[in-house]
């Protein structure tokens, strides 16, 4: 079925009157509009109904202690053989958390989708069987099956089920390419808003790439189909009954739909149910940096002349390019010969990326675009890796200066990074630079929010070391006609970032 037989507009014929107004002899001619084709829009009932068999809803039941302490309410001392004993004792001693009854069974529902029937794959969000003791599936013939949970990605709200496929005939939908969705394109949800079962809506894709801060890898379609509580887990389908998303947030002052719904698209869902289903677990490529966005200002400063990419504010010690590969301060514009306009078009090309493949990295380094040769990581064990590079305690360096000579730029007083100033300010023994000791009030630092305890390592992508270091790079680069002075600034415990101070 081709999406203009999925759902065609019903066109409306305007008419300023009757189609003749008579006036005495004369005729006023009324405003008519061309007769439409049809009648109204297509039935999708075919399509549906060969779809809703493979949508499920899915239940899950959590078993939780019940409340005690100073806010219960104590059982009443009634007299014996009074009338409403039988009454009370239902109501208090049948509650949660009373003796013979320590726990309560807690219910949520959502949906979910086939995608195989010989081996009972079924997919879902993992939001909704977080926690779950028990998982049943239930399809619309009304046959229930136990599921079992073969794995979960919480960073992309996807989770994967099988039950027996011998329990059940079942029937499946495929996965179709959601990178071919364009706005305006029709669409059907099939899911399980408020536990009603089976309902089927329609609109169309509202837009794309949508980040709503709910995860790393926000890519998400926005549809106007109607999407409610219990919809989660359900299917986006296109106008072939492929599905090109998987339904999981809503915006709603009041819980119900009001046209805002998002779905995970299939390109990044189909690629996560993949390592589900192989590991339990997923296997995301890692680069090894840590990034921060190209503003206008950064660009400015690096000589680039548009601001785009992901600027690499780090390179984590053990890393894929901890050996001199990619640096800091280098924006990287092109992964794997896909382009990078975005600090967020990275983690998502990277994520999606093959354990061990040696990848081409564009980077601009110094206003120079060049090219270089990257093996990948694993995103899982890069992920303790850097956790562990918080743990740096500090260490005596040995080099003690008597005095502690300053400088005043750019609102802030910087001084010599030695024993006395890491003592005051915490600093780790590994980081270097200049460190800032006071920074002025409704200042240009002051409004990049800039600290005191703040470590100046390079200006301009040039490392310094003194205050005079700083003061020679703020004057160098007023008579090259910068405006803007590009900072790399480590934290106490060695975490960097950039920042750009306004020279004027």
């Amino acid at each position: 079925m081709t999406s203009n037989s999925f759902l065609r507009a019903a066109r409306r014929t305007l008419t300023a009157g009757a189609a003749a107004l008579l006036i005495g002899a004369a005729t006023v001619p009324s405003l008519v509009m061309p007769a439409a084709a049809d009648d109204g829009p297509a039935s999708v009932a075919d399509l549906a109904q060969g779809l809703l068999g493979a949508v499920v809803n899915i239940s899950t039941s959590q078993r939780v202690k019940g409340t005690e302490g100073p806010g219960a309410v104590p059982m009443p001392q009634l007299p014996e053989g009074s009338p409403f004993q039988d009454f009370f004792d239902d109501f208090f001693k049948n509650r949660p958390g009373e003796q013979g009854n320590p726990s309560q069974k807690v219910q949520s529902l959502g949906s979910g989708f086939v995608v195989d029937a010989e081996q009972g794959i079924v997919v879902t969000n993992n939001h909704v069987i977080a926690d779950a003791d028990d998982i049943e599936v239930n399809f619309s013939d009304g046959v229930t099956l136990k599921a079992t949970l073969v794995g979960t990605d919480t960073k992309t709200d996807v989770a994967v089920l099988k039950v027996d496929p011998k329990g059940h005939k079942l029937t499946a939908v495929k996965f179709g390419d959601s990178s071919k969705m364009r706005v305006g394109d029709w669409v059907m949800a099939i899911g399980n808003p408020f536990g009603l079962g089976g309902t089927v809506t329609v609109g169309i894709v509202s837009a794309r790439n949508r980040d709503i801060n709910s995860g790393p890898y926000d890519d998400f379609i926005q549809t106007d189909a109607a999407i409610n509580r219990g919809n989660s887990g359900g299917p986006l389908f296109n106008s072939a009954g492929e599905v090109i998303g998987i339904n999981t947030a809503i915006i709603s002052p009041s819980g119900g739909s009001i046209g805002i719904g998002f779905s995970i698209p299939s390109q990044l869902a189909l690629g996560v149910v993949d390592q589900l289903r192989e590991f339990g677990e997923t296997r995301r490529g890692w680069l090894g940096v840590r990034i921060q966005p190209v503003t206008d200002d950064i660009a400015e400063s690096l000589g680039m002349a548009t601001a785009k990419g992901a600027l690499v504010a780090g390179v984590i010690k053990g890393g894929p390019v901890d050996n001199g590969t990619i640096l800091a301060g280098d924006v990287i514009i092109k992964f794997d010969g896909r382009d990078v306009n975005e600090m967020r078009d990275l983690p998502r090309v990277v994520a999606e990326s093959t354990v061990g493949k040696a990848v081409d990295v564009v980077i601009v380094r110094k206003g120079v675009e060049q090219t270089v040769k990257v093996t990948l990581g694993r995103l899982e064990d890069g992920e303790k890796l850097a956790s562990g590079e918080n743990g740096n305690t500090d260490k005596d360096t040995g080099d003690e200066a008597p005095a502690v000579p300053t400088a005043s730029v750019l609102g802030m007083t910087v001084g010599d990074l030695n024993d006395e100033t890491r003592t005051k300010f915490g600093i780790a023994a590994e980081v270097s630079g200049v460190v800032i000791t006071e920074v002025a009030k409704d200042s240009a630092a002051a409004e990049r929010g800039i600290q005191a305890g703040e470590v100046i390592t390079e200006i301009a992508q040039e490392s310094v070391a003194t205050p005079k270091d700083v003061m020679d790079r703020i004057a160098a680069l007023k008579e090259q006609g910068r405006k803007n002075a590009l900072l790399m600034l480590a934290s106490k415990s060695g975490e960097l970032r950039f920042v750009t101070i306004r020279m004027d």
